[in-house]
């Protein structure tokens, strides 16, 4: 689905980018371009990351 609209950024790709190491919407918005533009997308885009570091915590724990 897509989360960012002027930059066609999906859900996919955010949570891929968490799973390579992003962990901040800073980071995010650097990697991506994802909130950069009129910022509509931010919150969601927040909370896939908020979402995606929480499911990632326990792999990272066990490696």
């Amino acid at each position: 689905m897509y989360v960012c609209m002027c930059h066609g950024i999906t859900d996919r790709q955010i949570r891929e980018a968490v799973c390579e190491g992003v962990a901040s919407m800073r980071e995010l918005r650097a990697e991506l371009g994802v909130a950069s533009s009129c910022g509509c997308c931010a919150q969601y885009a927040q909370q896939l990351l908020d979402e995606t570091l929480v499911s990632q915590a326990p792999q990272l724990n066990a490696a």
